[in-house]
This record gives C-alpha cells, sequence and structure tokens, in this order.
C-alpha cells in the first residue's frame, strides 16, 4: 500500500533545510518518492492513503548511546511508579534489582519505546545481552549505515517533528511505530 505523509516541510538531511510544502510518498519499507504535494498528489492518490502531520519530516535522530541507554539502566514498567519512580535506574538502583533475562527485555521495549518518542531512527550497539538485542531488532531500529538522508529508494526511517521539537510521529521501514497524543 502506498502512503503520501503530507507535511509543512520534508528535510532530506538532518542538518538541511526544509522543502515547504513537500511530501513524502511511502511504498512498502521504502520511500517513493518525494516532491510537492500537489503533484504527488496527482501522481499517487488515487491509490494511495494520505497522513497529514502538523510538522516536519525528517530523517529521525541517532542514538549513538543506544547499548548504554538500553543495557545499564532499568526502565520502570508504569506500574512499578509508586515504588521505583519514572526514571531510568542505573548503579546501586539497578543492582538492588537482581535484573533477570526477562526483566532486561521489558526494560529495553520500554526504553525503545522512549526513543521512538523522541524521533530516534537508529542506535548504536554493539548490544551484548540477548534480550536487549532481540527487543532493539523487533523494534526495527537498526545500526545506521551511513548518512542518513531521505530518498527515493532509500528506508523509509523517519520522523515528523512539530515546530516546537516535539515528535508527532515515526516511521521505521514504513511503519507507523510511533504516534505522539
Amino acid at each position: 500500500m502506498l502512503t503520501i505523509h503530507r507535511v509543512h516541510g520534508v528535510r532530506r538531511a538532518p542538518d538541511g533545510a526544509p522543502d515547504p510544502g513537500h511530501a513524502v510518498v511511502v511504498s512498502g519499507d521504502r520511500i517513493e518518492a518525494i516532491g510537492p504535494y500537489e503533484e504527488l498528489y496527482e501522481r499517487y492518490g488515487e491509490r494511495a492513503r494520505v497522513r497529514d502531520w502538523n510538522g516536519t519530516l525528517a530523517p529521525g535522530r541517532h542514538e549513538p548511546d543506544g547499548a548504554a541507554l538500553l543495557e545499564s539502566a532499568y526502565h520502570p514498567d508504569p506500574r512499578e511508579a509508586d515504588d521505583l519512580g519514572t526514571a531510568p535506574l542505573t548503579g546501586d538502583a539497578l543492582t538492588a534489582l537482581g535484573m533477570t533475562d526477562t526483566r532486561w527485555g521489558a526494560s529495553a521495549r520500554r526504553g525503545v519505546q522512549r526513543l521512538l518518542a523522541i524521533g530516534t531512527t537508529s542506535v548504536s550497539g554493539p548490544f551484548t545481552r540477548p534480550a536487549v538485542r532481540t527487543a532493539v531488532a523487533r523494534s526495527g531500529l537498526r545500526e545506521p549505515s551511513g548518512p542518513h538522508v531521505l530518498a527515493p529508494g532509500g528506508p523509509a526511517d523517519f520522523a515528523v517533528f512539530a515546530e516546537d521539537g516535539r515528535c508527532l510521529v515515526t516511521v521505521l521501514g514504513g511503519r507507523l511505530v510511533y504516534r505522539g497524543r
């Protein structure tokens, strides 16, 4: 299925200026086209769904400390907030938890959700804990293979950011994996 992501502008590179009025067409896990919305709608509109986002579409964030964030900290379950709080636990607090593989996996899934909520589209490893490695792999996050730029034929990994910098949407492999409220 084709999806046209209509936004205020498209930033093709992390440090580039946005192209106002542009949109991105996604087919499966790849970017099909980037260009002015009207032109893309005329070409693909009859067979594509249109998603309107109130922001700028960009390659997303790379998290160089992905392994440290997910393997050296426990991300509490919301049901544990009364006892553990909501911030990641490290050091002595982490040691006191008596972590198991199951707990590491659940923590990593919550940590990945935090990363997606800020527009992260790639992370650096290596991930040595099997449960963490599995959580990262299943999320769609991957290590970058070079500079992350948006281009036709490239991976449909991007985020949409509001004017105030909040992440509105994160897309990995063409799948909507985070949507802000």
